[in-house]
């Protein structure tokens, strides 16, 4: 176990191995980090006795985790949460899941494994990921959303099963995306399309979204 400096862990909360912890994560009360992969056909060990069989977790700097969270071992890959990222009270994040900097997950929010998570997210209240579904970087999901299919970056989106709802105009603003990104963006969505010629700042957004395993095309996130 890598453990950095100023960390806080607090009472009942446990951290077992492997696992790299980065530099100020803050983890709150009864939480539990690093039990292994719920994956029937893998080995249920008992890290807290040094029997380690799986991929461990991996907390990014400055990570907060809330009360009562936990993160399962990856089982071919670290568990990893970026830097930044907040894990509000409750908050589930199963094996081999990527979750990128500067992500909120809300209280509640149950995440399957293998899901990956773009940076600067935000999961509101108790949405729920079905396993090996992509969200992508700077998106807003509703509160109580079923997200059973991929959310392209930028978007905004909530439902059961979750739609795609138009674009997070303020986030990018905020992020220093320029208007002329903004607006293109907003028509492609508003057709449920994505643009023929991407503005240079989005591209690699994008790319990362397409690339990302097990993407599939906007397609799955348009209106039903």
């Amino acid at each position: 176990m890598e453990l950095g400096d100023g960390i806080t862990i607090g009472p009942g909360a446990v951290v077992l191995g492997p696992a790299v912890v980065e530099d100020n994560c803050w983890i709150g009360p009864h939480c539990v980090i690093g039990t292994p992969p719920e994956i029937t056909s893998e080995p249920h060990n008992r890290a807290w006795d040094g029997e380690l069989a799986h991929a461990g977790v991996h907390l990014g700097e400055g990570v907060t985790v809330r009360e009562l969270s936990t993160v399962h071992q990856g089982s071919y890959r670290p568990t990893s949460i970026g830097a930044g990222t907040w894990l509000l009270n409750r908050a589930y994040v199963a094996h081999d899941c990527a979750v990128g900097a500067g992500v909120t997950l809300s209280a509640g929010v149950s995440l399957g494994g293998h899901v990956r998570v773009g940076d600067g997210v935000n999961l509101g209240m108790n949405a729920v990921v079905h396993q090996r579904r992509v969200v992508g970087p700077l998106s807003m999901v509703g509160m109580a959303a079923v997200v059973s299919r991929d959310v392209p970056p930028f978007a905004k989106a909530f439902g059961g099963p979750v739609r795609l709802r138009g674009v997070n105009a303020v986030g990018m603003s905020r992020a220093g995306f320029g208007e002329a990104a903004i607006r293109a963006l907003a028509d492609a969505y508003a057709r449920s399309e994505v643009p023929a010629d991407l503005p240079e700042e989005l591209r690699e957004a994008f790319a990362w979204w397409t690339e990302a395993e097990p993407a599939k095309p906007l397609a799955a996130a348009h209106h039903a």
